[in-house]
């Protein structure tokens, strides 16, 4: 039995590993690259220069691909790139890139992301990420690996999220939110560690123990963020065990643009 559904319409051009299935309804454009295992169920659109590693599955009723929602873009051949074993649930739309940025979105691999998420153009986010229900990420958006994004949390554009931060329910961002952090409200507002993620991804007492007084130092010392850079760096020197968790947090104060939720 084919693994394409008589009713689904694939372009000849798609390149789709033979073991691909595509349900019922769903349309493939010609600009279309799926890799092996993907599983793509009934009316799923996908689209535009789009590129599908393997093992990903897409519920029904996803817009994949689609031209981006900006005025500025004139038809420019962009591109949407997917990794391996992500999980994209039901009505998401992820848009491709501009040639105002990168001229791509990316997903990494090993993603959950729930319905209704609206992932725009040029977005870039890691691995093993979470997005529950409704999350709606603006245009050039950048989101580190293990980032959590709760339920109906939005972000503006440009903003940048760092590793391990946790973004809860109903969260307004529009500043950046550096690495470990855990956030909550509309505007949002830091409210420590994300500790409990970092235990259960095996995050040894030390490095917390250091994260948190890296979050102090930023947070809690009454510093500017300049004075705390030189704060993080000493900071890095003492503490060996956690001398790459505070690096990332220093690191990245020198890479925000919109300024950090503080």
């Amino acid at each position: 039995m084919s693994k394409i559904h008589a009713t689904a319409i694939v372009d000849p051009r798609a390149q789709l590993d033979s073991s691909v299935e595509v349900g019922p309804y769903s349309v493939i454009g010609p600009n279309v690259s799926i890799g092996a295992g993907t599983v793509v169920g009934p009316h799923v659109v996908i689209e535009g220069h789009t590129t599908i590693g393997s093992d990903n599955k897409f519920f029904q009723f996803s817009s994949i691909g689609a031209a981006p929602q900006d005025k500025k873009w004139n038809g420019e051949p962009t591109r949407l790139t997917i990794g391996d074993r992500n999980t994209i649930r039901e009505f998401c739309t992820f848009n491709t890139g501009t040639v105002q940025d990168k001229g791509v979105t990316s997903l990494g691999n090993d993603n959950w992301i729930s319905a209704y998420v609206h992932l725009a153009h040029d977005c870039q986010v890691g691995s093993n990420t979470i997005f529950s229900n409704n999350a709606q990420i603006a245009g050039h958006v950048e989101i580190g690996d293990w980032v959590i994004m709760s339920g109906f949390a939005n972000v503006h554009q440009f903003c940048k999220i760092g590793a391990h931060a946790f973004v809860g329910m109903s969260t307004s961002l529009t500043q950046d939110v550096p690495p470990f952090v855990l956030l909550n409200g509309n505007p949002a507002q830091a409210h420590g560690v994300n500790i409990e993620g970092l235990k259960r991804r095996g995050f040894t007492r030390e490095q917390i123990n250091g994260i948190r007084t890296a979050y102090k130092l930023i947070y809690r010392s009454g510093l500017t963020l300049e004075e705390a850079k030189a704060a993080l760096a000493a900071e890095e020197q003492a503490t060996p065990a956690a001398a790459d968790q505070i690096r990332a947090m220093r690191e990245f104060l020198g890479m925000a643009t919109r300024g950090i939720v503080r």
